[in-house]
């Protein structure tokens, strides 16, 4: 069983940052890829980035690239979402994802995933 603790949301103007962080509990499990998802009331959830453990397995969703960065440190179990120049589109309720399975170093379908956050909060005021 993994657990998973997200801290770092909250409110922030147009152009200002957040970092999100995300800590996997587990046993004895190995967690591999390590995400990110968004979700606004209404809408669909939204893959926004991935970090698998190998360094360079990793996925940032179109919308966030370059504003974004995902990392990861493996001795922690802990991944970082950097966000960087938010705008309002950026405020939904932002989900670490974490799955055991080595099938896809950095998976982008949420369904990939076995384990969820409670998720946080961010919210970007004009």
């Amino acid at each position: 069983q993994v657990q998973l603790v997200e801290t770092g949301g909250g409110l922030v103007q147009a152009g200002g940052s957040l970092r999100l962080t995300c800590t996997a509990s587990t046993r004895s499990e190995v967690v591999h890829a390590m995400g990110w998802f968004r979700q606004v009331p209404g809408k669909e959830r939204e893959f926004v980035a991935t970090r698998g453990r190998i360094v360079g397995s990793t996925n940032i969703a179109k919308s966030v690239k370059g504003r974004f960065t995902i990392s990861r440190d493996n001795a922690q179990n802990t991944v970082y979402l950097q966000m960087n120049d938010l705008n309002p589109d950026d405020t939904a309720t932002y989900y670490c994802a974490a799955t055991t399975s080595q099938a896809i170093l950095a998976p982008t379908v949420g369904s990939l995933y076995e384990y969820w956050g409670q998720g946080t909060q961010v919210t970007v005021s004009s």
